[in-house]
């Protein structure tokens, strides 16, 4: 058997928790064989190696599979982490953000499927976004002046919540946090990892990431 050269990772170009997993990733400079899928129609190797079928899921060559993207975003840093990014870490503001604020986002993006108010959780979730306007008048980073982990890790998530209404959003009055968010958004990082391949099947040409 030919031994796998590359970690596999198996992603979703728009999904947030996957986008910040490439984040860590590209920031590291951990080769990977990139795999995007389809959520209508995820390939049997990723859920034979991820059974809960959500992305992203990263193989490593040894056969590890690490499939929560905060976990792949710490083992990718841990290995090289040339910018410093574990040296700007908030746990707690990075968990509120993916259990709070995800709900929120949620229930404000999709209300039809949890018979949510989208206007609570629009609010509720405007929260969440003012503490970090807060922490951005005192630096330029979420956790000092330069970017890092909890920068990664959380800016997707505001990105796919001031979508949801950009003319409400736009309104809203949290300057630092929309420079903030701009910042990240025209990053040459940002762009690096938003490239659009092609939907994996099996035998395709591998692509590296």
């Amino acid at each position: 058997m030919t031994e796998q050269a590359d970690p596999i990772l198996y992603s979703f170009r728009r999904c947030p928790y996957a986008m910040r997993a490439r984040l860590a990733l590209k920031v590291g400079g951990l080769r990977c064989e990139l795999r995007e899928i389809k959520l209508s129609a995820k390939p049997d190797a990723m859920l034979a190696a991820s059974p809960k079928g959500t992305v992203p899921v990263l193989v490593m060559p040894g056969g590890e599979v690490i499939d929560e993207s905060i976990d792949i975003m710490r083992r990718a840093l841990a290995l090289h982490d040339p910018e410093g990014w574990l040296d700007r870490d908030d746990r707690s503001l990075i968990a509120l953000n993916d259990e709070d604020f995800k709900r929120d986002l949620d229930r404000y993006k999709y209300p039809e499927r949890q018979d949510a108010d989208p206007s609570y959780h629009r609010d509720s979730g405007l929260g969440f976004l003012r503490e970090l306007e807060s922490r951005l008048m005192q630096s330029d980073q979420l956790c000092g002046a330069a970017r890092g982990i909890a920068d990664a890790a959380i800016f997707p998530f505001v990105r796919q919540f001031a979508a949801v209404d950009r003319e409400w959003f736009d309104g809203v009055p949290l300057p630092r946090l929309k420079t903030w968010l701009d910042g990240h958004l025209s990053s040459d990082l940002f762009a690096a990892i938003m490239v659009r391949p092609r939907p994996w099947a099996p035998g395709d040409v591998a692509i590296a990431f």
